[in-house]
């Protein structure tokens, strides 16, 4: 993790975008997104759902440097934090995006934008409207990560990952979920 992202994250902190938890270990938290993806492609798409204060999308823009990654946000306030931090942080690979991520989905099944590689999340909405949400806008072969609480309850309804032709895994912080193929 570069010193500077961390600083942009204390930035967002001050601003009140993120919560109280000490930064490094919130981009940690935010690494172990990175790590579920594994090794994408040269080139491989992703989108960062609810990007706000820029957890995980700066971090996974740190780790995933030949990937071109989406960070969207309903909030003017936020995507233009986005803005200047990605322009700070040099990430040409990243597009800040200030929509509703129900738009974003539209225009994936309306073949106006392609459909992503990966799609991430923390803390976007309900569990399952996030799932939901997520598999409109990832491709048959792509992969869903999603933060997941500290504790070991189960919140995946096992009916709908199976309605939405995914298989999921628990891998520490976050869960993977994966179009079957």
């Amino acid at each position: 993790m570069r010193a500077e992202t961390l600083e942009v994250l204390r930035e967002s902190q001050r601003l009140g975008f993120l919560g109280a938890r000490p930064v490094e270990q919130a981009a940690e938290h935010a690494a172990a997104f990175a790590s579920a993806l594994g090794q994408l492609a040269d080139g491989a798409r992703l989108i960062d759902l609810g990007s706000g204060g820029g957890l995980p999308g700066l971090v996974l823009a740190d780790l995933l440097p030949r990937c071109s990654i989406v960070l969207v946000d309903r909030r003017q306030k936020r995507t233009d934090f986005l803005q200047r931090a990605i322009r700070r942080l040099g990430h040409e690979h990243v597009r800040v995006v200030e929509a509703d991520v129900l738009g974003v989905a539209q225009e994936v099944e309306a073949g106006i934008e392609p459909p992503f590689d990966a799609v991430t999340a923390r803390g976007f909405g309900p569990p399952q409207n996030t799932l939901r949400l997520a598999r409109r806008l990832v491709h048959d072969h792509g992969a869903i990560v999603i933060s997941e609480p500290p504790t070991a309850e189960q919140r995946w309804n096992q009916g709908l990952v199976d309605e939405l032709g995914l298989t999921s895994e628990r891998l520490g912080p976050v869960r993977l979920f994966h179009v079957k193929r």
